[in-house]
C-alpha cells in the first residue's frame, strides 16, 4: 500500500504541475486581452482559471495530508516519540471526520452537477465536481497510512525513548 501511495503522491505531484502550467495560459490571454488589440477579450478564460484554481487547491490539498503539512499545527513542546504519535492520531481523528464529510458530500455534489454544463466553455461540471470526492477518498487513503505508521510509532514509543532501535 505504501508503494501505490507513493506513486499516487507523485502522480499527483505532475498532475498539480500539469495544473499550473495550464493556469497560465487562460491567464495570460486575460491580461494581454486587458492591455492590448491583438487578443479578443474571450470570457472563457476566466472559467477555465478557476477550474484549474479549483484542481490545484484540492490536489494541494491531498499532497498536504500525504506530506503531514495540511490541518497540522505546532503548538506543544518538544514530546516523546509516544506522545507525540498519540497526538498525532487524535489530529487524525478529526481530519477522518472531515474527510467522511468531503467524501459523502462530494458524492452529492458530483451526482447534482452530473449532467450540468459550465456555461461559457460548456464542460461538463462534473470534471469539476468529483474533485471533492477524489479528495476526500485520497486524504481517507493516506490518514489509514498515516494511522498505521503512528500505531507503530507508539507501540514502539517506550523502545524509543529508552534509546532502543529494532
Amino acid at each position: 500500500m505504501k508503494k501505490f501511495l507513493g506513486v499516487w503522491q507523485k502522480v499527483l505531484t505532475w498532475v498539480m504541475a500539469g495544473a499550473v502550467a495550464i493556469l497560465i495560459i487562460p491567464v495570460s490571454i486575460q491580461i494581454f486581452s486587458r492591455f492590448t488589440e491583438l487578443i479578443p477579450a474571450y470570457i472563457w478564460t476566466e472559467e477555465l482559471s478557476r477550474f484549474c484554481f479549483i484542481w490545484m487547491v484540492m490536489i494541494g490539498a491531498m499532497i498536504g495530508v500525504r506530506e503531514r503539512l495540511h490541518f497540522d499545527v505546532d503548538v506543544w513542546p518538544k514530546l516523546t516519540p509516544r506522545r507525540d504519535a498519540l497526538l498525532r492520531m487524535v489530529s487524525n481523528v478529526f481530519v477522518l471526520a472531515y474527510t467522511g464529510v468531503m467524501i459523502w458530500w462530494g458524492i452529492e455534489f458530483t451526482k447534482f452537477g452530473w449532467n450540468q454544463t459550465s456555461e461559457l466553455a460548456d464542460l461538463p461540471m462534473w470534471l469539476i465536481f468529483i474533485a471533492w470526492p477524489l479528495t476526500g477518498i485520497s486524504w481517507l487513503m493516506f490518514l489509514v497510512e498515516a494511522f498505521i505508521r503512528d500505531i507503530d510509532l507508539y507501540k514502539r514509543g517506550e523502545a524509543l525513548a529508552a534509546g532502543e532501535f529494532s
